[in-house]
């Protein structure tokens, strides 16, 4: 294991999956999976032992789900990258894991290539937002969900017009370098309204900006 590789803990009660993934990640340069958990609570235990800089989280596992997990890492450590692992693109539960603070979700059917993409675009910083799943993804279950975050709902009027624009951008699944060559600025500028827009809506990243902007009704389907 070089020092620089990503550290990766997988999630799932499923003894095969957990083995395949934690086969195919080893494989690929510059990823080492560092330990293995069948449920969310083993999950919190390995997480603070072992410090990965990604976790492969499951949902529906026995003990303590993949939602109820997740919610917990990101509020022990506000740096915890959560990449939930699903079954079926249209699901509630990713959903709500996107709300809980997952930084973004894969299918299980994923490649090889897919998964450690995946793995470094989450360890990167970076919100995994396939636009096209996302999108119809967060629209679907937005409609059903309560009125979302009173408080940074309240606070929506605080964002500047350009603000509010970079938010409905992310939203629609841009990386910062795609938001600066759309609206013609430095890709530093994008930094800087990302981080106020986070920090305005009491927000912890992009992903959680994302499923903001289409409860709020910011963008709308299609």
């Amino acid at each position: 294991m070089n020092d620089t590789d990503i550290r990766v803990l997988i999630v799932d009660d499923q003894m095969m999956v957990r083995e395949g993934f934690s086969v195919l990640l080893n494989a690929m340069p510059g990823i080492t999976v560092v330990g293995e958990a069948l449920d969310g609570r083993q999950a919190l235990d390995q997480v603070a032992a072992l410090r990965p800089d990604v976790v492969l989280m499951d949902i529906r596992m026995p003990e303590m789900n993949g939602i109820e997990a997740t919610r917990e890492i990101v509020a022990r450590d506000a740096d915890a990258k959560v990449l939930v692992l699903t079954t079926f693109d249209l699901d509630e539960y990713v959903y709500q894991a996107l709300r809980a603070g997952a930084s973004g979700f894969l299918l299980k059917d994923a490649s090889a290539r897919q998964l450690a993409d995946g793995v470094r675009v989450v360890a990167s910083g970076e919100a995994l937002l396939a636009p096209t799943v996302t999108r119809r993804l967060i629209t679907e279950f937005s409609k059903l969900a309560e009125t979302p975050r009173p408080p940074a709902l309240a606070r929506i009027g605080d964002l500047t017009e350009r603000e509010t624009e970079v938010l409905v951008l992310i939203a629609q699944g841009l990386s910062n370098a795609e938001i600066a060559s759309h609206l013609i600025v430095a890709e530093s500028t994008i930094k800087t309204h990302v981080s106020r827009i986070l920090v305005k809506l009491g927000l912890r990243d992009r992903t959680q900006a994302a499923v903001f902007a289409y409860e709020a009704r910011l963008v709308t389907p299609g």
